[in-house]
């Protein structure tokens, strides 16, 4: 009777440290797929650590984890100063993937149209409101662009993936730097808003003469036509994994905040419109427990989880980065 009170005092010890490794996470959907995949690889590799990520956009990441509502973000533009400032816990970025945002588009009878930088700027901004603008002709000739109405579609919530979107626009338009700037929820001149990856991509796909930008996957997986875009050496690139390394190695010195930008990266193949993306974790998490399961999974992912990245159409950390910030990583609490 003694040995069964034991057992079942076992019992309810291991049930109450399975409670202990269930991690919360929230943020930005350009990751998902990937992040999806790691988590559930993670937990099944690692029976009672449960993970459940929501993938609201980066600006609610960041809002939940400075507000220690969840144990990590997740966001695809660094945290800025005032947030990481009056966040609960003090927070480090941790740089997880490297990925690409499409000008993804939906003009019936046309599979490839050439945008210049200034091109797709105007566009946001309104100022080339039609498929046959001369401009977008000159961009691509011998390709019969309709004289139709182009649609507009943006993010509607806060999103990593419209900062790396904007960050690449205000590099290359003054008129965007000057007017609604970078950020995860600017201003948006003209256009319809669509909620998450998804909603950009779904409302691209409804309507015809649309323009919307979403991550690389998201354009694969919904079939939708993305565009090239034209790079600082003068070529028009199509979004691969080796476009975005290449914009990755245009790094020399990874800052030890590891927040930096990439978009309009030199290279004669780079892709313009590429980005990392980080999770936010605490430096010292409120919960010890729940610190060491984060501590290892981080490190799981950039020791294991990295060389699954290309088959969703992520780009791996440059070899460099790994190597800094395993350091990052071992030194959590």
């Amino acid at each position: 009777m003694k040995k069964i009170v034991i057992a079942v005092g076992l019992f309810v010890l291991a049930l109450t440290t399975v409670q202990a490794q269930k991690l919360t996470g929230a943020g930005a959907t350009f990751p998902y797929p990937i992040y999806s995949k790691w988590f559930s690889e993670y937990s099944a590799a690692h029976p009672g650590v449960e993970i459940n990520y929501q993938s609201i956009g980066s600006g609610g990441g960041i809002r939940q984890v400075t507000a220690g509502l969840v144990d990590f973000g997740a966001t695809d533009g660094p945290a800025t100063d005032e947030q990481l400032a009056a966040s609960k816990n003090k927070l480090v970025h941790i740089p997880t993937v490297l990925g690409a945002v499409v000008p993804v588009f939906n003009v019936p009878g046309v599979n490839d149209i050439k945008f210049s930088a200034d091109v797709l700027a105007d566009i946001f901004l309104g100022k080339i409101s039609t498929w046959a603008d001369p401009r977008l002709a000159k961009d691509n000739p011998g390709v019969k662009l309709p004289d139709t109405k182009i649609i507009v579609v943006h993010r509607s919530d806060g999103s990593g993936t419209s900062y790396i979107w904007t960050d690449f626009l205000s590099k290359v338009s003054p008129d965007w730097a000057n007017g609604p700037g970078k950020g995860t929820a600017p201003s948006w001149p003209v256009g319809v808003g669509g909620k998450g990856n998804e909603g950009v991509a779904g409302l691209v796909r409804q309507l015809p003469g649309a323009l919307g930008y979403v991550e690389l996957i998201y354009a694969l997986q919904n079939k939708i036509s993305f565009g090239q875009v034209k790079n600082p050496a003068g070529n028009y690139i199509k979004a691969t994994i080796e476009g975005v390394t290449e914009a990755a190695a245009s790094i020399k010195t990874m800052p030890n905040d590891y927040r930096i930008s990439i978009t309009n990266a030199p290279g004669a193949t780079a892709y313009p419109i590429s980005s990392f993306t980080w999770l936010l974790v605490p430096l010292k998490s409120p919960d010890p427990a729940k610190g060491k399961v984060i501590k290892d999974l981080l490190s799981w992912i950039v020791n294991s989880g990295e060389s699954e990245v290309e088959s969703l159409s992520y780009a791996p950390l440059p070899k460099n980065v790994v190597e800094k910030e395993l350091k990052t990583i071992y030194a959590l609490q």
